[in-house]
């Protein structure tokens, strides 16, 4: 039998053709402080249950890295999904959906002639764990995508039948624990018996499956959602099931059915809807000076703080867009981070003093020469862009930091009212497939 070499870190070894790299990398277990669930092979990512086929240099992914962290998620998807329909039975559950994150875990919709409880999750993560005791190899298939399409039509997965009609390659892998068979849409554990570390909640007429951050893989962290962005993720799945848009199969029908533009026009008509109703709140409050709006990069804070100025008029105020970014230090002024680079995101980046003082003036009447950054040479400019504030006069104030109250320090809080605005993705793949929003 042909042998190739082996190369991980300083060590070679030699291996017989066909070793399975999870064989391998047993016998350098010890190195790693956390367990090894994928590998890259001559550069390339490959899942344990693939085997060696030529001279080799391995290096190891972890769950302690941001790969290996999303395979264990993904794996232990698979097997919560698996647990349920084991648990209820197919005569009663009608599907198990993955919705989207909350908090370090996933939030999942249940349908069906079930009701969850705590008694119910118990049995569940029972069964799960007794599947980690035996070590249950996932397998992995790769079949034609007619076969795909016909087979989950049969196992009533609608969401994956419809998203393989839209399928350009010929194949497509399919995942499996013992006779639970599911698409997965990315990389997998060798087996079950890494997927040790989680919890089960029943939370708002669902499950929170909880698991281990990247930083700290062996610990589950109690569970914390954010009410706020959990309503609004929730009411975002109920307009899509409305619009008849549960996932990207649902998407593409709406596009090959030239209703794509009605689809957009309705997304605009609710955003434009809730643009309003918090312009009318901030109206009626009346002692609101500063709307501070906050949110990650390439949110669109810019944007929307354009079409909250146009409802503001609409009730009668007078607002003004200021973009913190204006009150920038000089360039040669800006905090280094870590690696010595410039660290334009942090709230030391800003020129704090000039823009409390500038604020805190324009609240007390008097007139201020508002700054433009000019990002060409680095450093603020002061161009005559007066302004005067009066009784009906509002700033709408943007930046990554406008709701922390470190920055706005001298401004009152009953004057200030806060909005936090983010691209948060609720359509997914299928079912079980989310796209993370950082996607």
């Amino acid at each position: 039998m042909d042998k190739y070499k082996v190369t991980i870190g300083s060590t070679t070894k030699e291996y017989p053709a066909g070793t399975p790299y999870g064989v391998i990398m047993q016998d350098f277990e010890k190195q790693y402080e956390y367990p090894v669930v994928l590998v890259n092979v001559n550069g390339r990512l490959r899942e344990l249950h693939k085997t060696l086929s030529a001279d080799a240099v391995i290096e190891a992914i972890t769950m302690k890295d941001n790969i290996g962290h999303k395979t264990y998620k993904r794996s232990l998807s698979l097997l919560f999904v698996k647990a349920m329909h084991h648990v209820i039975g197919k005569d009663k559950l009608e599907e198990v959906c993955l919705n989207f994150s909350a908090g370090d875990g996933f939030f999942y919709s249940v349908k069906g002639d079930v009701r969850i409880t705590e008694e119910l999750l118990s049995e569940v993560k029972a069964y799960m764990l007794s599947l980690v005791e035996e070590k249950v190899p996932i397998i992995k298939r790769s079949i034609n995508t007619d076969e795909a399409i016909e087979r989950f039509a049969r196992h009533g997965m609608h969401d994956k039948e419809k998203l393989f009609r839209f399928r350009r390659v010929s194949k497509v892998n399919i995942y499996s624990i013992g006779d639970y068979e599911d698409y997965y849409y990315g990389f997998m554990t060798w087996h079950t018996g890494y997927l040790k570390y989680f919890e089960l909640y029943p939370y708002e007429n669902g499950v929170i499956l909880q698991m281990p951050t990247q930083e700290e893989p062996f610990i589950v962290p109690p569970m914390n959602p954010s009410p706020k962005i959990f309503q609004v993720q929730l009411e975002a799945e109920k307009w899509a099931e409305k619009l008849g848009i549960e996932c990207v199969g649902d998407l593409n029908e709406k596009i090959v059915n030239s209703e794509s533009r009605f689809m957009i026009q309705v997304a605009e008509a609710l955003q434009e809807g809730k643009i309003a109703r918090i312009a009318e709140t901030i109206a009626q409050r009346g002692n609101v000076k500063f709307v501070m709006i906050a949110g990650p990069s390439s949110s669109g804070k810019t944007t929307f703080s354009q079409r909250l100025s146009v409802q503001l008029y609409a009730h009668g105020l007078k607002p003004h867009c200021i973009a913190v970014d204006n009150y920038f230090v000089n360039r040669d002024q800006t905090p280094l981070d870590e690696n010595g680079k410039k660290n334009y995101e942090c709230l030391e980046a800003i020129d704090l003093t000039s823009f409390n003082q500038d604020m805190s003036r324009l609240l007390a009447g008097e007139t201020v020469d508002i700054p433009v950054f000019n990002f060409v040479k680095g450093e603020r400019e002061y161009k005559g862009n007066y302004l005067t504030m009066g009784e009906d006069d509002i700033l709408v104030i943007e930046g990554i930091h406008a709701l922390n109250d470190a920055m706005s320090y001298s401004l009152p809080l009953e004057s200030k009212f806060k909005i936090y605005i983010s691209a948060l993705t609720q359509l997914n793949i299928d079912e079980h497939n989310r796209i993370p929003t950082t996607d």
